[in-house]
């Protein structure tokens, strides 16, 4: 009989400690943190371990309703992507990092630096509200995306009759181009 896999042995709590330890060094202090400040916005988010296959030993995640954010540990960074941070208010400007994508930005703290915790928290409990409330995350009408975002500088072509076309994988603005382009 084979012994489990060591993540599946543990809660993804223990998992999460071990990481911390695992980093040792400023890493390991900098998720810890994050992780308090994540419990003491939210007492009833639930602590995850994502994503372990053959090449990665997983990722911290913390999840209401939906995943709120993962804490990924690189080299010089430690990493907090907000699942659903693009339909999030950040009046802090916090998020640092993965800007030019359509959904999900992210924090990044290098050695040295601290994060806002007051504004973190709020996030986190932004979040916790998305998630809460049922709804489907969309873009405010009329939002510009990033430069060099999908999407981003398309055009909707029309077709006989006035019918747009627009292909899926272009998102929504296409369709704001289109709309904002009919007279009247």
């Amino acid at each position: 009989m084979e012994e489990p896999d060591s993540t599946e042995a543990q809660p993804p709590s223990g998992l999460i400690d071990n990481r911390i330890a695992e980093l040792g060094d400023w890493r390991g202090r900098t998720l810890s943190r994050i992780r308090d400040l994540i419990r003491e916005a939210d007492p009833d988010i639930v602590e995850e371990w994502k994503w372990v296959k053959a090449t990665s030993p997983g990722t911290p995640a913390w999840s209401h309703d939906g995943i709120i954010c993962t804490g990924e540990s690189y080299k010089s960074t430690v990493k907090l992507t907000f699942a659903k941070g693009a339909f999030l208010e950040d009046p802090a400007r916090i998020f640092n990092a993965s800007l030019e994508g359509n959904l999900r930005p992210a924090i990044d703290i290098h050695e040295g630096e601290e994060v806002d915790g007051d504004a973190f928290k709020a996030l986190i409990r932004a979040a916790v509200s998305l998630n809460s409330s049922g709804r489907k995350a969309r873009a405010q009408p009329g939002t510009p995306r990033p430069p060099g975002a999908k999407g981003a500088d398309k055009k909707a072509v029309l077709l006989a009759g006035g019918n747009p076309q627009i292909a899926k994988a272009d998102g929504d603005a296409p369709v704001q181009a289109y709309i904002e382009a009919i007279p009247g």
